[in-house]
């Protein structure tokens, strides 16, 4: 068997496993290899659930066997992020007080990929609380960007660990959370295609939280085919959580169908105008080009101012979350003795300052930007930004006290919309760059389509890091 299954795409091992070429103990054996090599230097995984893993692999060998085969999905192994509650299970949320706390329930997401069939191999390292974007963790530690093994730098968080593990090829994909960019943050960074899918679409449900406004879960994987399947398989309505209700149903299967035509299709780019003054000439370059590849592919890609501020949306967001995450984590920020990480305490207590009117306020703000964003993405199917203004930094120069990988990220949640992070190029230095795809809510099977087209004509999603440095010590 070749030793790189786990940089394969989950279509493509499904494929094999269909075909009798490729067993589920095979794949899950290769990852697990890998995890015991490399992961003492990425650290991606908080826990490793090497014998449950062998035993789900060899009973769903048998059941395809017998001819009882799940779907696209059945045999294929996940990583969790460690918000994820599976009863029975460590949960951390990144938190060094946690360590050792047991879940006594599994979250719908975690029960759905189960009955997909799918192979969880463990947790992932993240942010404490997911409270942060740069990837940092101080007393848990961070995760290390695989695309640089001489530098320690950033994976982007708070979903680093998940986002290191699919790039480093421990695992094929992995989920994530996003609440200002959480997933498409650290897909950016690490060359990944990540999606922030619209508030409602999937269950939040046994997921420890940031922010119950503005959370999102979402997948980190190779490509756009992947993340569909994970979401088609973990959304739907959930009698434990409200929002999932109303929520309308995104046909996934049918944006998987067949061949993605863009002809006609209407994508807005921001105008220069629009762009910070800190984007880098690469990431520049990289947006340039993805606008010229979707034009080249059909796309009608028009230049426009965008009517809201993102520096302002951010801000906006940012108060939120710092109110609603001092509500459910207060007891432990305020605890002085506990190992908190300094910055995200910091940021929690921020929301301590915040009254009642003053959130109440900006709730009431943010209804009015999600209407104002609602009709100006009508005729639209979506927004290109760069993901980022920057590429992956050193861990030594991160200052938290900035926030500039949030530039783009954070106005999907605060709008309600969905957004797709697209590997799209490398910096000089080697290191990935990613473009954002921002849609209405609810259209993340729009994204999808234009996302798929994108990766049929580009490479850039199956480019793999060199870790032969790690691989070979």
């Amino acid at each position: 068997m070749p030793n790189d299954l786990p940089y394969h795409s989950l279509t493509n091992l499904a494929a094999h496993l269909a075909r009798g070429d490729l067993t589920s103990v095979d794949l899950v054996q290769a990852c697990l290899d890998r995890i015991a090599r490399i992961d003492p230097q990425l650290h991606a995984f908080v826990d490793v659930w090497a014998d449950s893993a062998l035993a789900c692999a060899q009973a769903a060998d048998l059941e395809r066997e017998a001819g009882m085969a799940r779907g696209a999905l059945h045999g294929l192994p996940i990583a969790l992020k460690d918000l994820v509650h599976v009863a029975g299970r460590q949960t951390t949320a990144g938190s060094k007080s946690w360590l050792g706390r047991i879940s006594d329930d599994t979250a719908t997401v975690a029960e759905r990929l189960l009955a997909a069939g799918m192979i969880p191999l463990g947790k992932t390292h993240m942010v404490e609380f997911a409270f942060g974007g740069w990837g940092r963790n101080e007393p848990m530690g961070a995760p290390w960007n695989p695309w640089d093994t001489a530098v320690h730098r950033v994976c982007g968080g708070s979903s680093s660990g998940s986002a290191a593990a699919v790039a480093a090829g421990l695992v094929p994909a992995a989920i994530g959370s996003d609440t200002g960019g959480s997933v498409r943050i650290p897909a950016a960074l690490c060359g990944l295609t990540g999606l922030k899918t619209t508030y409602g679409l999937v269950s939040l449900a046994g997921v420890v939280p940031l922010s119950a406004t503005l959370d999102s879960i979402g997948p980190l994987a190779h490509s756009v085919d992947d993340v569909a399947l994970l979401t088609a398989a973990m959304a739907g309505a959930d009698p434990r959580d409200p929002a999932t209700q109303a929520a309308p149903r995104v046909d996934f299967a049918a944006a998987l169908a067949g061949e993605p035509d863009l002809a006609g299709r209407r994508i807005t780019c921001l105008a220069p105008e629009s762009l910070p003054e800190g984007i880098t000439a690469d990431v520049l370059r990289v947006f340039d080009d993805a606008v010229a590849a979707l034009r080249d592919l059909g796309a009608v890609v028009d230049v426009a101012r965008f009517p809201l501020d993102f520096t302002e949306l951010a801000a906006r967001n940012g108060r939120i979350i710092a109110a609603e995450a001092y509500t459910v984590h207060r007891a432990t920020i305020a605890d002085p003795a506990l190992p908190i990480d300094p910055w995200v305490r910091r940021r929690m207590l921020s929301g301590r300052e915040i009254s009642a009117a003053d959130y109440l306020d900006e709730l009431a703000a943010r209804r009015r930007a999600m209407g104002g964003f609602a009709e100006w993405m009508r005729g639209r199917d979506a927004l290109l930004t760069p993901t980022l203004p920057i590429t992956a930094t050193p861990l030594h120069e991160v200052d938290e006290a900035t926030t500039p990988l949030a530039t783009f990220t954070r106005a999907a949640n605060y709008l309600g919309g969905c957004a797709l992070s697209l590997p799209a190029g490398h910096a000089r230095d080697g290191l990935p760059i990613g473009v954002q795809l921002m849609g209405a809510p609810f259209a993340d099977a729009t994204l999808v389509r234009l996302g798929r087209a994108f990766q049929l004509a580009t490479d850039w999603h199956l480019r793999r890091p060199d870790l032969s440095a790690w691989e070979n010590a």
